[in-house]
């Protein structure tokens, strides 16, 4: 993407009511919908969060199938989550919208057993050792999800990592937590949840067609 069409579209998120993007500091010294999610989207229906969310196409594709949860799409480069941003406005999706921060920051944007579910949709699995502090699943994530989460809230891991994918479960698995569902090849498996299998990002479907499996798997926290 040049960098003019990345101005472009910083200018635009700027001028989109579902984008929030408040500064670190702000964020830090206490962000004024912490614990007020509902008077931004003017109910109580559950909070569904999408962590590192790209261009958007989870938190899009899951507003239009259930108008009766608010989603939210995080992710640090608004350029990314630009287009999904744009497509809500554009079908009118109130129950969708986009703050631009960092991951690690999530315990401060949302209170306490304010989050209902966490997507995670194929992040960076950072391979190499010395990335595993940026790992979205390793222990002090995973920490931070248990706290905005409300008790018995549901963390799906969607991937073509079959390495975070084991990763996650090793550790899950240690800590004595939950899983729910566990599969190293979601789309072979015909009893495969359907909000899982309906809902395809861009380069999920490239991974497809190139017959690279997908993992997926669901889980509580109660650490």
């Amino acid at each position: 993407m040049g960098s003019k069409n990345k101005l472009k579209r910083f200018r635009e998120n700027e001028t989109f009511k579902n984008v929030i993007q408040p500064t670190r500091e702000e964020v830090l010294n206490g962000f004024h919908l912490k614990g007020k999610w509902h008077t931004f989207f003017g109910n109580k229906n559950p909070i569904i969060l999408e962590l590192g969310c790209g261009k958007g196409e989870y938190t899009v594709a899951l507003a239009r199938k259930n108008k009766d949860a608010n989603y939210i799409g995080i992710d640090i480069k608004g350029a990314r989550f630009w287009r999904g941003a744009k497509t809500a406005l554009e079908e009118n999706l109130e129950n969708a919208a986009f703050v631009r921060t960092q991951i690690e920051l999530i315990d401060k944007i949302f209170d306490k057993n304010e989050v209902s579910e966490i997507w995670i949709t194929f992040p960076d699995p950072q391979i190499k050792y010395k990335r595993t502090v940026h790992r979205l699943t390793n222990l002090d994530f995973l920490k931070k999800y248990q706290h905005v989460l409300k008790p018995n809230g549901i963390v799906h891991l969607k991937t073509d990592s079959e390495f975070l994918h084991g990763y996650t479960i090793g550790l899950l698995q240690g800590l004595n937590q939950e899983i729910l569902y566990a599969h190293h090849h979601i789309y072979n498996n015909d009893d495969a949840p359907k909000e899982v299998t309906s809902v395809q990002t861009f380069y999920e479907k490239q991974y497809l067609e190139r017959n690279k499996p997908i993992t997926y798997l669901k889980f509580c926290l109660n650490m």
